[in-house]
């Protein structure tokens, strides 16, 4: 177990001392497991009805997150993925509420229900209005248990935005208790776990999934789901998630809904986004108005990678409690949607130079040898991938895959000379090609365009035309030879290219001299220790591996020596 605690059994007091000391509209509970408002005036002085939640800790930012004006007044948390103890609930009642009462917004979980429920009739019996209101959201359940025995999960999250708004405005309990109850019972949410989590006590993980499997209708307490089935791209989990809250629900074409998009701990915002896009076009496609709509990590468990999707019914009335202000440091804004999707026109580029129209002899050839090339380098792909993987971030393999694409599809106006092809590649590849590689190559290229331009396009011009492209790679980039970059085989190769032509050979066996050169120099490259790019950032761990970019250059200088006689 690999986790940035201290000791297991001290990690919500630890944690939770550092969430208030990063909220100054929190106080802790002295001697308890408590997060409450720093705002709470004395007991005679609490006009509103305190809303309370709580439940076992793992589901960060729930439930603490939620504890500010607009929402929660307190939030009561136990251990890891266990219910507080019910001293624990009632000393919470004791601390924030008043005359007008207190409730208790409860997951329905066996533990929660018991220890919420009897800290309710305790502090009845103090003489303390108390309601609960038990949350049940998880329709994964649907053909396994009856609607009362079903979990709840990340939806809870809305029904405390909505039960907070409500007491905020000074209505009375027996308001607020109705108004979260609704809430509750037109909420739906079901959520898929791609992998399990590990508690700090136990230190293992709480289930085994296979590379190829995931768990479908799963609660927030790192237990497996309802069902085990194979992986499925995103869209396609959407769609499953999406059709049974839909069905057990009763939402149709015309219906207004809040959308929550949740995750598990161990999804970043670039996946939950794809989620979120995916779930939005499905219920604008069935005729369902989404009134508002969030995105993150709002009820978790632990680090589970995976997510969960919340819908809730909503009216004018019940839009303005979600809309209405609230300081709790989780709750992440109005949720408010644009009316459609917003696209930009992207500015013009200037307009190319006419080309010569008249093809100029050999690029026919030219062209043949641009598209061996382009195979060459998809052949290559998944040896770039592993050494960019073993030193760098991995996407070179699919980058030069892409650049390959991007020279297929020039158009035959693209071929007329030497000079209008290299320029017409240079463009390719800066549209096609990401990262670092592709303002590379497209500097290499259009330099050497520039260059042949004014040359006799013979062998000894094509030797200048390189070592112009070499040299606009070593400005851009700052290298030299010996910092473990692509320069370590491009400079050889021109110089040996150069060398070999004024030395008499012919074109074929100064372009032999040119491989070897750039293999030479990328072999070599596997002994150097990085001082530039992403590498360099490894030291000397990275020694033992070539370097990618230059096994890139071998890849394509080879692949036209079939072209070169």
């Amino acid at each position: 177990m690999k986790k940035l605690v201290n000791v297991p059994r001290a990690v919500v007091g630890e944690m939770l001392e550092g969430l208030v000391a990063l909220s100054p509209e929190q106080a802790l509970l002295e001697g308890e497991s408590v997060v409450v408002r720093a705002d709470i005036p004395a007991e005679p002085h609490r006009r509103e009805v305190a809303v309370i939640s709580g439940g076992g800790s793992g589901h960060e930012p729930a439930h603490a997150g939620y504890v500010g004006a607009g929402m929660l007044h307190a939030a009561v948390a136990g251990d890891v993925f266990t219910s507080p103890s019910t001293d624990a609930v009632l000393a919470a009642i004791r601390a924030v509420s008043g005359p007008a009462g207190a409730l208790l917004v409860v997951k329905n979980y066996t533990g929660d229900r018991l220890n919420f429920g009897l800290a309710a009739e305790l502090a009845r019996a103090e003489g303390i209005p108390t309601e609960v209101v038990v949350v049940a959201d998880d329709v994964s359940l649907r053909d396994t248990v009856e609607p009362s025995r079903r979990r709840g999960i990340a939806g809870t999250v809305l029904v405390h935005k909505v039960a907070g708004a409500v007491a905020a405005s000074g209505a009375s309990l027996e308001a607020v208790a109705r108004e979260a109850e609704a809430a509750a019972t037109e909420l739906g949410t079901m959520g898929v776990a791609l992998g399990p989590c590990t508690v700090p006590a136990a230190g293992r993980p709480g289930f085994t999934l296979g590379e190829e499997e995931i768990e479908l209708g799963l609660g927030i307490h790192g237990e497996q789901g309802v069902r085990r089935v194979p992986m499925q791209p995103a869209n396609a989990l959407v769609d499953t998630l999406l059709t049974t809250i839909l069905e057990d629900r009763g939402i149709g074409s015309g219906a207004r809904v809040a959308l929550l998009v949740n995750g598990l701990g161990g999804t970043p915002p670039m996946e939950l986004a794809i989620v979120a896009n995916r779930a939005l076009t499905v219920l604008r496609e069935r005729g369902v108005l989404v009134e508002r709509a969030w995105c993150g990590s709002f009820l978790t468990a632990l680090e589970m990678p995976g997510c969960s999707l919340s819908l809730l019914s909503v009216d004018d009335a019940r839009l303005r409690w979600l809309d209405a202000a609230t300081t709790a440091p989780a709750w992440p804004g109005n949720g408010k949607l644009a009316p459609a999707r917003r696209v930009r026109p992207v500015p013009p580029a200037p307009p190319a130079p006419v080309a010569d129209g008249e093809r100029h002899p050999g690029m026919e050839r030219f062209k043949q040898a641009v598209l061996t090339v382009a195979d060459a380098l998809d052949a290559a792909e998944a040896r770039l991938t592993e050494l960019d993987s073993a030193a760098g971030d991995g996407d070179l393999g699919i980058s030069m895959a892409r650049g390959a694409a991007a020279l297929r599809a020039l158009p035959e106006s693209s071929w007329t000379n030497p000079a209008r092809a290299l320029t017409a590649m240079g463009e390719a590849v800066r549209r096609g090609i990401g990262g670092s590689s592709g303002p590379f190559y497209a500097t290499a290229l259009l330099r050497a365009a520039r260059r042949l331009a004014d040359v006799a396009p013979d062998a000894t011009g094509w030797a200048e035309a390189f070592h112009a492209g070499v040299e606009a790679v070593a400005e851009l980039g700052g290298a030299r030879p010996g910092d473990r970059t692509m320069l370590d085989a491009l400079r050889p190769a021109a110089d040996a290219f150069s060398q070999a032509l004024n030395a008499g050979k012919s074109p074929a066996e100064a372009w032999n001299a040119c491989v070897l050169a750039a293999e030479r120099g990328a072999e070599a490259t596997a002994g150097m220790k990085p001082r530039l790019g992403r590498a360099s950032y490894l030291g000397e761990r990275a020694i033992g591996v070539p370097d990618a970019g230059a096994a890139a250059v071998v890849v394509w200088l080879k692949a036209l020596s079939s072209r070169i006689g």
